[in-house]
């Protein structure tokens, strides 16, 4: 079964007063330490070989660990046991690895009832068996099972906790994800969530039930907390950080701890992200594929703005990135050389908007400040908002200070890798209210762009692999379907460089073709190009008339794969195209070797070449509130405003192809041009970061492949309003994962057969509140339409926002009697789901903000 959010049923609740004791500490640390953390966020991957390689290496190494897993978190053994065959995987002794009888509840997948276990935590036998043992593991679930399997009933550790205590002491690894990561700090946080801590938590007692509906039923939840089992002393710990939205309840549960406020960071991990405790150093080590939030509270203050409602200001928030560290005695921060500040050098240029729900770029909070704030010149401090359906909330406001800053690296090929320190938080109370926009000041321009189809061939042989952008090196399952479709190892290809203004990129591409076994002689990045590059000696921009060169044209047609790296995507065109808009000898080589069996794919600007009509800029909520642009103004323009069109390429002739669609929420401006510019009867496609869309032409056929997803959006029953721009009615939208196919022509979608149908067997059934921005969880598309709507018994419809100032978009999506999920574990326990048919509606708001 798939892991609940924690309930909060038995708790203690942290009311509203400020004066709310300091929870005894678990543990008194009298003696030297000498062994380790590793507390992940949740959701680990099977793949993460960085967190399993740590782990087993701080157990003593592959050959000599003992590992016990305790599995009284979860309600199943299933996780347990998989852990057990993961750790094997990495090379661990299967005869070395105990699920220890550690429970206070029956399992529900066992024959034994595994409930009598709680008397045997004071056994000798087992009290023998962990203190021979060089590691502990406590796997996901509800962590208050943990510790009431693990304490008497008077409170009291049992003679199990005090051996793990013990081996801790003596130089073994405790570690754990999720549940088994809120057990490790004193104070653990058992409940609630963002909104929910700051309403009821810090003064807010005459809202304290304006979340109840009729049934009773709340959309959001009050923080609890109770005594953890303090392994990590140094602060407070909270998990599922970025998936769920929790800084927030992470930072009331700080301020109204006065030792850790004082004192200490506190700490929240991202899923598939663990902190890395050396005791014996006091540092911590961020190890993973995502990042660790960490909150200084010591100047944090009360703030009153609205009667009977509080805020909190002066925070310091900090986001850490793998191989970063952190000395928690000191309170500050290392990170690798290779990592270059962003103060005075920003890479960024644009007006970032409000964070304000799924059409926000960026939506992510680490995402959000990091392009948003830290590595944007332009601004000096950004927003975001959380509230319930009736608008009551807070306004969350970042803002950079002398001592903020941002460091940046590539990761994994060429993702963006980003460490963020000390930008200042204030959260203050606001009032949120939407009215109807029945006559909209905005000043909507329809495209003047012609579009256009390229010439029809039934008889293409080939193949196309479209990525949405920041392909990681180590994603084998592109880059081998790429590789296949080139021919195998023996593959010849080509890489096109011009959409970029470096070489780093055709040459890291080039490399990682070698690592998966292409030889490096089969492989040339071709001299196409209408600038010049950075760093070399030669002046590319002489490349341009190679478009029309014969002998360039014939090494073009003797290729079996052809590669678009990313960058700006009308580089690109207007270095294949001729200055009348005809195509160049090069173009027309490509098109034939392309007809004739070849794989074309590309990532990034590389994906938006590959429909006749081309999305080269603009964003969702610019596309809906002002159309349509002529003018281009470089890759600024790929962030912000009005969508602006040219002509693609038209490899792919079967509807618009828009890319970065998780990262950069481009689902508006793929409606907008689909309505304007698209055949109503083709679907459109959003390709997400990491991910790819495999053309099959001869089948008609795409399947995705890599680690996201693809929307695709189907207008051919909408309802528009022809007096009042963007106000939409019955857009379709569905969003498929890897091993998922859609038949082109038919529109018919094929879930991968591995995952089940969740209509009528929803896994939730939950009161939920709209999503408002970087406090609310799900923040991307898929996922929030997977866990409030279509996995929630209790949704027939929910609600995001996207606004500025005084204008913006209300978005419903609803169940239709065709709207269907489906759900799978994927990489481990991780949470896999595909959706089909959800109902968009768009219509345009009033904002009063107070």
């Amino acid at each position: 079964m798939k892991k609940k959010l924690v309930s909060c049923l038995i708790s203690f609740t942290l009311l509203s007063s400020l004066s709310t004791p300091l929870l005894a500490k678990a543990q008194e640390n009298t003696g030297d330490i000498k062994g380790s953390l590793v507390i992940a966020g949740g959701g680990v991957g099977t793949s993460n070989d960085d967190i399993y390689e740590k782990f087993l290496s701080l157990a003593g190494g592959k050959e000599k660990a003992r590992i016990g897993i305790i599995p009284a978190a979860s309600t199943t053994l299933q996780s347990s046991e998989k852990f057990k065959e993961d750790l094997v995987k990495y090379g661990a002794n299967s005869d070395s690895i105990q699920i220890l009888p550690v429970s206070n509840h029956d399992f529900s997948d066992t024959e034994t009832d595994e409930s009598t276990w709680k008397s045997q935590v004071n056994d000798k036998k087992l009290s023998i068996t962990i203190k021979g043992l060089t590691a502990v593991w406590f796997v996901g679930g509800d962590q208050t099972k943990i510790v009431d399997s693990l304490r008497q009933n008077n409170g009291s550790d049992s003679e199990a906790l005090k051996a793990i205590w013990d081996i801790y002491r003596k130089g073994a690894v405790i570690g754990g994800t999720s549940a088994g990561a809120a057990i490790m700090s004193d104070v653990m946080i058992t409940g609630g969530d963002s909104l929910g801590a700051l309403k009821e938590s810090i003064g807010n007692k005459a809202n304290k039930h304006v979340n109840e509906g009729e049934d009773g039923k709340k959309e959001y939840e009050p923080l609890s907390v109770q005594k953890g089992l303090g392994f990590f002393q140094h602060g407070i710990i909270d998990q599922h950080m970025d998936e769920r939205a929790r800084l927030g309840r992470l930072a009331v549960a700080a301020y109204t701890s006065e030792r850790d406020k004082e004192k200490n960071f506190a700490y929240g991990v991202d899923e598939d992200t663990a902190m890395v405790v050396n005791n014996k150093d006091q540092k911590i080590e961020v190890v993973g594929r995502s990042g660790v939030a960490v909150l200084d509270m010591s100047k944090a203050e009360l703030v009153s703005k609205q009667k009977a409602r509080s805020g909190l200001a002066n925070i310091k928030v900090s986001y850490l990135s793998p191989g970063d560290q952190i000395d928690y005695h000191l309170k500050s921060f290392e990170f690798p050389k290779e990592k270059v500040e962003t103060k005075g050098f920003e890479y960024n240029s644009f007006n970032a908007l409000p964070a304000t729900g799924v059409f926000t770029p960026y939506g992510r909070l680490k995402a959000y400040l990091s392009y948003s704030l830290v590595d944007n010149e332009s601004m000096k401090s950004a927003s975001s908002y959380v509230y319930d359906s009736r608008g009551s909330g807070y306004e969350i406001a970042f803002q950079k200070e002398n001592d903020t800053n941002g460091y940046w690296r590539y990761t994994d090929g060429q993702k963006d890798d980003y460490s963020i320190v000390n930008v200042r938080m204030d959260i203050t109370p606001k009032t949120v209210k939407f009215q109807p926009d029945k006559k909209t000041s905005l000043t909507y321009k329809k495209s003047t762009f012609s579009s256009f189809e390229s010439p029809a061939y039934d008889s293409i042989k080939g193949n196309l692999l479209i990525a949405g952008g920041a392909l990681g090196s180590s994603n084998s399952s592109v880059y081998n379907k790429f590789i296949n479709l080139a021919g195998g190892k023996q593959a010849k290809i080509g890489i096109v460089p011009a959409a970029s203004t470096k070489f780093d990129s055709s040459n890291q591409f080039k490399s990682d073709l070698i690592k998966y076994g292409v030889k490096a002689e089969n492989i040339e990045i071709l001299p196409i190009s209408n600038h010049d590059f950075k760093g070399t000696s030669e002046n590319e921009s002489t490349w341009k008339t190679n478009m029309n060169s014969d002998k360039l044209a014939q090494k073009v047609k003797g290729l079996t794969g052809i590669w678009f790296v990313g960058g700006d995507q009308t580089l690109i065109t207007g270095s294949l195209r001729n200055e009348n808009g005809s195509d160049s000898k090069v173009l027309q080589a490509i098109w034939d070797t392309y007809k004739k069996g070849a794989v074309l794919g590309g990532t990034s600007a590389g994906a938006a070449i590959m429909s006749n009509t081309m999305l080269a800029g603009g964003d969702s909520y610019g596309a809906l509130s002002y159309g349509f642009t002529d003018t281009y103004d470089d890759m600024t323009q790929q962030e912000q405003g009005p969508a602006y069109l040219e002509k693609g390429l038209g490899f792919f002739q079967y509807g618009l192809v828009d890319q970065h669609f998780d990262n950069k929420a481009r689902l508006g401006r793929l409606i907008a041009t689909a309505y304007e510019k698209g055949n109503k009867n083709q679907l459109s496609y959003g390709i997400d970061e990491d991910t790819a869309m495999v053309v099959n032409n001869k089948e008609k056929q795409i399947e995705v492949v890599g680690r996201g997803g693809i929307t695709l959006v189907d207008l051919a029953k909408v309802q528009t309003n022809d007096k009042f721009p963007s106000d939409y009615k019955n857009i379709v939208i569905s969003c498929i994962t890897p091993g998922d196919k859609v038949n082109i022509t038919t529109k018919e979608i094929v879930i991968n057969p591995a995952k089940t149908s969740t209509r009528k067997n929803e896994y939730y059934s939950e009161k939920v509140g709209p999503n408002t921005g970087l406090f609310s969880p799900h923040g991307v598309l898929r996922k929030f339409l997977a866990y409030d709507l279509i996995d929630n018994a209790q949704s027939k419809e929910i609600k995001s926002y996207a606004f500025n100032q005084n204008k913006g978009f209300e978005l419903t999506f609803r169940k239709s009697p065709e709207s269907n999920g489906y759900w799978a574990y994927t990489d481990g326990q991780k949470d896999d789901y595909s959706i089909v048919k959800v109902a968009l509606d768009i219509k345009p708001i009033k904002v009063a903000i107070k």
